[in-house]
């Protein structure tokens, strides 16, 4: 008896031992439970080993996508299982479905998102944002203006076109409140800097509350809004979110 359990003790410390050594954190928290587990319903050694490394590797799986979530550092969780397609009688639930699934990302296609405050693009962005982010995605998300300050002090620092290329190394830019803040002449080159280094290359979201034509009250120049446009509407999926807030209706105002 003593042998015994002097034995599964050693096996344990050393199970313990390895698992730390090669970085298997779930293994080492789990390898006991599942050894015991594995004996009360007679599993086979390979049986066990499948279930051990299985547990393994859907925990990096999980850890590896919360990490991910949070470098695309999105302000709040907003999955697209969640958005109200009833409250949007104007967004084809299949269209958003079919975006779900990524194959715009492989094309590098943009998204724009346009309608009023309240209707929900911001939410519908970062769920794009969180559904490349599960399906391994390097991902990011800023706002326009938040965008322009931080290439600004880049440029103060000499390191503009170190970040500017790594905004094109990302797979997904989410890029909102297009339309609430109006851009000076430098800010503005300087987001489409980033535009440009992505072009046919990575996929852009892009939510606004301002449509194409009126995009001239954020960007100063007549020939640089037609350029931003161009760029963010070739072969873009173009999403209508309506003028019906959802924040209004739920606070019971007309």
């Amino acid at each position: 008896m003593t042998t015994t359990a002097m034995t599964d003790t050693a096996a344990q410390a050393a199970v313990l031992a390895a698992a730390t050594e090669l970085r298997l954190p779930t293994l080492r928290r789990e390898a006991v439970a599942l050894a015991q587990t594995a004996e009360r319903e007679g599993m086979t050694y390979l049986g066990f080993l499948t279930e051990l490394l299985a547990n393994e590797v859907d925990s990096r799986t999980e850890r590896r996508q919360q990490r991910r979530i949070k470098q695309a550092k999105f302000p709040r969780l907003k999955r697209l299982e969640e958005f109200d397609m009833a409250a949007a009688p104007s967004v084809n639930p299949a269209t958003i479905a079919s975006l779900a699934e990524g194959g715009y990302l492989v094309k590098g296609d943009p998204v724009v998102l346009l309608g009023d405050s309240g209707t929900g693009k911001s939410h519908l962005l970062i769920g794009l944002g969180l559904a490349a982010c599960a399906q391994g995605r390097k991902v990011r998300y800023v706002t326009v203006a938040q965008l322009a300050n931080e290439l600004a002090e880049a440029a103060d620092e000499r390191q503009l076109s170190r970040l500017v290329a790594r905004y094109g190394r990302l797979d997904l830019l989410c890029l909102d409140e297009v339309g609430y803040v109006r851009l000076d002449a430098r800010g503005a080159e300087f987001v489409f800097q980033v535009l440009t280094e992505r072009e046919e290359k990575a996929s852009i979201a892009l939510a606004s509350n301002l449509p194409f034509s009126e995009w001239g009250q954020v960007f100063e120049d007549p020939r640089l809004v037609a350029a931003i446009v161009d760029r963010v509407t070739f072969n873009a999926h173009i999403i209508e979110t309506g003028s019906k807030s959802f924040r209004l209706a739920s606070s019971g105002r007309d």
